[in-house]
């Protein structure tokens, strides 16, 4: 027998499913016109990052924004053709502070996890780290983690230290786990330097970083496997987190990104213990003698007095009587022609070697005109200091002629090198160099300057990244 049609139940079943399909279109549309943080952050000009004020992140140095994380986050909306906004908050409060809409994504060293997952999105990773136990250099005997059996380990409540230890331990690792609110990494390690504890634990960079720092500390074995570096933005926001993985691979491609880690961490993966230990050692007891000076003549040329001290140890030691076997001589270690010419009457006097070693550095400097940037700029003049003006303008020729900007310094350390070798130098004007001293004295000077400048800072940066 046929079912009878139910008019009326038909206009019911029409009328819901009218009303399903207006409701999924009006859900559409709102997707549609509703602005995302990216346009909203491209309509006001501006763009705000949630970042801890540490030294790993954003601090001011001389009054100037800096932090390999404030740099990459200023790259970024440098990118995007806005202005970076900058927001500080203690560790525990970056989450939720994104979540409040108080910023528009995390950059400050975080981990990926997943219980961090269930609250924000991640970026692609930027950087891969390992956790790293850290303890006083006198412990030799840590080497696996069964050494780690019996000790007190200490790291800050919250972080992925915390969650890596609580696993081990959870597998039988016999170490007394202690966990601070509010103290720093960099804080702890410090600590683990004068013997007040144990051991703690940092990412591969962090650790790295801080041997030059403090040099009783040894790093004693990964805790971890590969671990990624993520930034992060709100649950949803697909735009925004698409455009950072964007940037981080044009970043990679084009060699800012090296760049900007070769600023902040540069040749830490290489630590001379017995030279470091020894630096420090001279900034106590030689240091103060000259400090005066060196600030001085440094301000006279705006230069930063802690780099003129960080380029006279490596010359020097600080030892005012020193001579080299090419016959320079002296605190900065001046050649005789360069004393006649600047007026210098005794290279031995240590008040007149600064004088005339800022002054003849000062004038390598200003040769460099066609540098605009101005910490570039004083890596050139240095390196002239030790090699020689027409030797670094012989490198920056090799530069152009292989396609790398001759006004940059990751490109001189590529071609200085090659100064050394007949196929380039013969068709240089200055000839053969020993192209690889002016990289390594550099680079020297900088690890020195990065220490003074931690210790002596004009102002100081908070301590301690955390993960």
């Amino acid at each position: 027998m046929p079912m009878r049609f139910d008019r009326r139940r038909y206009r019911r079943v029409l009328m819901a499913a009218a009303a399903v399909l207006i409701a999924a279109l009006a859900g559409l549309v709102a997707i549609f016109l509703s602005s995302t943080t990216l346009d909203e952050a491209r309509e006001r000009g501006s763009i705000t990052v949630l970042t801890q004020n540490t030294q790993h992140a954003y601090y001011l140095l001389r009054g100037e924004p800096a932090g390999f994380e404030y740099e990459l986050a200023a790259a970024f909306a440098d990118s995007l053709g806005v202005e970076l906004q900058v927001e500080t908050r203690p560790w525990s409060e970056l989450i939720p502070a994104l979540e409040a809409g108080d910023g528009d994504f995390i950059a400050a060293s975080l981990t990926s996890s997943e219980e961090r997952r269930d609250r924000v999105a991640f970026s692609d990773p930027y950087l891969i780290v390992r956790q790293q136990l850290i303890v006083h250099a006198s412990r030799r005997g840590v080497r696996e983690l069964a050494d780690v059996n019996g000790m007190t380990v200490h790291v800050r409540a919250g972080t992925s230290y915390e969650s890596r230890l609580r696993e081990l331990i959870a597998g039988g690792l016999q170490a007394e786990l202690v966990v601070h609110r509010d103290r720093p990494t960099e804080d702890l390690i410090r600590a683990v330097a004068r013997e007040e504890i144990e051991a703690t634990v940092a990412d591969t960079h962090v650790a790295q970083l801080n041997r030059r720092y403090y040099p009783d500390v040894r790093i004693a074995l990964a805790l971890s496997g590969p671990q990624p570096l993520v930034w992060a933005v709100r649950q949803g926001d697909g735009a925004l987190r698409a455009e950072i993985d964007d940037f981080f691979e044009s970043i990679k491609d084009d060699g800012t990104f090296d760049r900007i880690y070769e600023r902040y961490y540069g040749g830490t993966d290489v630590f001379d213990y017995v030279d470091i230990k020894v630096f420090h050692r001279r900034l106590e007891t030689r240091l103060p003698r000259y400090e005066k000076i060196f600030r001085r003549e440094a301000a006279r040329y705006g230069f930063d007095w802690r780099m003129i001290a960080a380029m006279a140890y490596q010359e020097s030691h600080y030892h005012p009587l020193a001579t080299s076997y090419t016959g320079v001589r002296g605190l900065m270690q001046i050649t005789s022609v360069t004393a006649a010419e600047l007026g210098v009457e005794n290279r031995l006097d240590p008040e007149q070697s600064i004088r005339g070693g800022v002054a003849y550095l000062h004038q390598l400097h200003e040769r460099f005109d066609d540098i605009e940037n101005r910490r570039e700029r004083l890596l050139f003049a240095m390196a002239s200091y030790n090699v020689g003006y027409g030797h670094v303008r012989d490198a920056q020729e090799l530069a152009r002629r292989r396609g790398l900007d001759p006004t940059s310094w990751q490109s001189m350390e590529d071609t200085l090198p090659l100064l050394s070798n007949p196929e380039y130098y013969r068709e240089l004007p200055h000839g053969y160099a020993r192209g690889r001293e002016p990289v390594r004295y550099v680079s020297r000077i900088l690890e020195y300057y990065d220490i003074l400048r931690r210790l002596e800072p004009e102002p100081s940066p908070t301590a301690g990244a955390q993960n």
